[in-house]
């Protein structure tokens, strides 16, 4: 709820100026399953790599520039994603370790000097500098959302690069001292039973968002009850998170139960975001089965769009995915709640350990038939919408990032296996009394 309602920002914030062209990349036919699954995990790749912050090695926040902040502007969530896509490259071999190695640690001594606030990183960076740049007018300081995402990926890092060399073991010991920095229950504004999602030097606690369920958060909360410097209990889960308005569901839609969130369950971010670490296909707690939620929640969205109730153009079983993405005109959290037409890759595309039959019937529709409009140099472009013959030629890292991530976990369980090994999350999970 909170993240789209900060990504709307990005419509008064941003221009779509000096626009990274979707320049034509040859494609080629008749593919096995497995070998498209290949080229479009590596391609998108070449987001966080060819296009990453030459200085900081962090992801840019997208691939057309931001108005009035040129083209220096990296995002903290989108980097953590990138830095598991990093991860991906490295274990299939399209990258050295130690080339990857020596990458990730340069992000991190980045982000060793960069601006923090009680340990928690801005939205925004500049990605020379490392200081902040606001996402908003008082959102200018500490974002522990975007915050939660990164270390998602820094915690699987250190799971990862376990070789007893220079490099690796000055990666892992650099990410314990920046996960231990993290004054988690700090963010509960003076001891509340919630998390907060901003703080500001300049403005304090002024954008007041406190972190309610249920959305792409559950990921800040696992983190924060994981913290072992800084953790919170068990209460704030379950009296912060779990009793926002919009957590208990309940209801059935096209015949799939929705345990938890908004009517026909939101943007598709919410069932991929936080689970790009968080391994739901055993996760239950008081609540949910976190697999079915998710599950469900895909099986929804794509029901929607086979329905096609407003009748919108190049809607179909291959054809779906509603999220939060660049529209025709600027942003836009799409659930089936608020459609205008615009069908976002990466929605379908990040489903697929939950609905792989439908997410590759996605994936071909998008490559053989569509790609002439929207395959590029970064892979699959952000969203496009039939109806208005409008197609982006933008690249968002928070959109990129999930599609490299899901298709790995769907084929191996890599990122799933790395997050769940770390011994800090464990102990949080059972803190929070997480069936895992």
């Amino acid at each position: 709820m909170y993240y789209l309602l900060k990504r709307n920002l990005v419509l008064f914030l941003c221009v779509l100026l000096f626009t990274t062209a979707v320049k034509a990349q040859p494609r080629q036919n008749n593919l096995t399953d497995s070998a498209l699954l290949d080229l479009v995990q590596k391609q998108t790749f070449k987001y966080f790599w060819d296009f990453a912050h030459p200085v900081s090695g962090m992801a840019r926040e997208r691939s057309n520039i931001a108005y009035g902040y040129g083209s220096e502007v990296v995002t903290t969530g989108g980097s953590g994603f990138g830095l598991m896509a990093i991860i991906v490259a490295t274990d299939r071999k399209w990258i050295t370790r130690d080339t990857a190695a020596k990458h990730l640690l340069k992000v991190v001594d980045f982000l060793s000097k960069a601006d923090s606030y009680h340990g928690a990183f801005p939205h925004w960076m500049n990605g020379a500098t490392g200081k902040t740049i606001p996402f908003g007018k008082k959102d200018d300081g500490a974002d522990l959302v975007e915050t939660s995402f990164l270390f998602e990926g820094l915690l699987c890092a250190r799971q990862y690069f376990t070789a007893d060399n220079k490099t690796e073991t000055q990666l892992r010991k650099k990410i314990d001292l920046l996960w231990n920095r993290v004054e988690w229950n700090w963010f509960t504004h003076g001891g509340q039973d919630v998390l907060y999602w901003h703080w500001s030097p300049n403005y304090g606690w002024a954008m007041n968002f406190p972190i309610h369920g249920f959305n792409e958060c559950l990921i800040t909360y696992v983190l924060a009850a994981s913290g072992q410097h800084y953790p919170v209990s068990a209460d704030v889960y379950h009296n912060g998170w779990a009793q926002g308005s919009f957590f208990k569901n309940g209801k059935t839609f096209y015949n799939y139960v929705l345990p938890l969130g908004f009517d026909y369950g939101g943007p598709l971010y919410y069932s991929q975001y936080s689970f790009l670490g968080l391994d739901p296909r055993s996760l239950k707690d008081e609540y949910a089965d976190y697999w079915q939620q998710n599950k469900n929640h895909t099986l929804i969205n794509y029901s929607y769009c086979v329905d096609d109730p407003k009748k919108y153009k190049g809607y179909s079983d291959s054809c779906w995915g509603l999220t939060s993405c660049d529209t025709y005109n600027g942003y836009s959290p799409y659930s089936p709640l608020n459609d205008s037409g615009t069908i976002a890759p990466t929605a379908a595309l990040s489903a697929f350990p939950y609905t792989p039959e439908y997410s590759m019937a996605a994936l071909k529709h998008f490559y053989y038939s569509l790609g002439d409009k929207i395959w590029g140099k970064y892979g699959f472009t952000d969203a496009f919408c039939e109806r208005k013959n409008w197609y982006a030629k933008s690249y968002l890292a928070i959109d990129e990032g999930p599609i490299v991530v899901m298709i790995e976990n769907y084929r191996t369980g890599l990122l799933w296996k790395l997050f769940m090994s770390c011994p800090e999350v464990k102990a949080g999970l059972t803190r929070l009394d997480f069936d895992k």
